[in-house]
């Protein structure tokens, strides 16, 4: 399978709340993820889950906003034991760049311990650009406003990348835990 070729970017990504204006890039960067592997039996994280919830469905414009607006709605969850996350897409214009969560509270004991305050992937044909610094740092008022004034964000011990972003936002590293690197980041005044 070959590579889909690099998203153009203008040169202004911003952090906004998810829309159905990136559809088509949103569309793409899920078959990037896809071919990397994500989205598998064994793959537990946000976008696996998502991927095969709804990775052969996205490109039915009916059932892209449908999505759309469960993301929106993940900030008042129905279930009651369910932590409330506000998601962000990362793009440029009408380019899907990436994703960040911010989970309003860390209530349970997986999130505590492993998953913490913050998740983000940045599409495979967009890294190591500087985005997922970028979007972390830009994560951290909206944080703010949601009352957090420290924010837990992990990543695993081999994540190199990850690692170095975390660092980058202003991670304090705080100690590791089941094969997770914990860091605390202020998010200011």
């Amino acid at each position: 399978m070959t590579r889909p070729e690099p998203v153009a970017e203008t040169g202004a990504p911003r952090l906004a709340p998810p829309s159905g204006r990136v559809h088509l890039s949103f569309v793409a960067a899920m078959e990037e993820f896809r071919a990397e592997g994500r989205g598998g039996a064994d793959d537990d994280t946000t976008l696996g889950r998502t991927l095969r919830d709804y990775g052969d469905k996205w490109h039915d414009p009916v059932v892209f906003e449908r999505y759309v607006a469960e993301v929106h709605e993940a900030v008042h969850p129905a279930e009651p034991l369910s932590v409330p996350v506000t998601t962000l897409w990362y793009a440029d214009g009408s380019n899907y760049l990436g994703r960040l969560a911010i989970r309003h509270n860390i209530a349970t004991r997986f999130l505590r311990e492993y998953g913490g305050h913050i998740g983000y992937d940045v599409r495979p044909t967009a890294r190591r650009r500087g985005h997922a610094t970028a979007m972390l740092i830009d994560s951290l008022p909206y944080a703010r406003a949601l009352g957090l004034t420290s924010v837990l964000v992990t990543c695993d011990t081999d994540n190199t990348g990850s690692r170095k972003v975390i660092e980058a936002a202003g991670g304090a590293f705080d100690d590791e835990r089941g094969g997770k690197l914990r860091y605390w980041i202020e998010t200011g005044d």
